[in-house]
């Protein structure tokens, strides 16, 4: 496999009135394309923090960060957005979905910011998650589980390099998170897109083919996924 992307020594501190926070203190990441990456950690381990920094929300206080082999744009707004948009698609724990439009717009407005509309694939993506019969359906008229399924067809919609996940089955029960991951499982197999995804739930380790755990902005462990 291809390296995706590298970081060294990749350090965020932030200063308050009680003194500096080391979010992340030496963080040392290579993931290659293709992989799924579960990124495990208790709040306030630092997880977030560095899923900010991976998708150029955040600039990193110091260490080198390169994707694709190239240095990843930090502390210029500007850069940093074309960054975002280019390569990066994001799953959230609350949807984020606009309500006054319906599933399939949600997912064509995504691609028309891009600059590649296509409402053929659009309704494929649908196909891949199972909600076709959705497309002109609201999101306030759906599941909250279906909800997060356009959400995944939303945010791989424009073809990105790097999908990431924060807490993206946090509000759902047991039994929706399961079939949730196993429908982003399936589209990051078909879309050929590497993912790494935030969460607390043990459970989800089986989704992925790495599991990292995070605390007091460190790497603890990293190991493979057993199949």
């Amino acid at each position: 496999m291809n390296k995706l992307l590298d970081m060294k020594n990749i350090q965020r501190f932030y200063s308050t009135p009680a003194g500096v926070v080391k979010a992340l203190d030496g963080i040392n990441l290579e993931i290659s394309e293709g992989e799924r990456v579960i990124l495990l950690g208790p709040s306030g381990s630092g997880k977030t923090t560095l899923l900010n920094c991976l998708s150029a929300l955040d600039s990193p206080t110091d260490g080198t960060y390169l994707f694709q082999g190239s240095e990843v744009p930090r502390n210029r707004s500007e850069d940093m957005t074309s960054f975002r948009r280019e390569n990066i698609g994001y799953v959230f724990q609350f949807f984020n979905l606009l309500q006054d439009l319906t599933v399939l717009e949600n997912i064509s407005l995504i691609q028309e910011l891009a600059g590649n509309k296509d409402q053929s694939r659009a309704i494929d993506l649908l196909k891949m998650v199972g909600l076709e019969s959705e497309k002109d359906r609201f999101p306030g008229e759906i599941s909250g589980g279906q909800q997060q399924r356009v959400a995944i067809a939303r945010s791989i919609a424009k073809k990105p390099t790097l999908l990431l996940g924060d807490e993206l089955t946090g509000n759902l029960d047991t039994e929706t998170s399961s079939k949730v991951m196993q429908v982003l499982v399936e589209a990051c197999e078909k879309e050929n897109i590497t993912a790494v995804l935030v969460t607390h739930d043990e459970s989800l380790i089986r989704y992925g083919t790495r599991v990292i755990r995070i605390d007091s902005g460190k790497i603890q462990s990293d190991e493979q996924v057993l199949p």
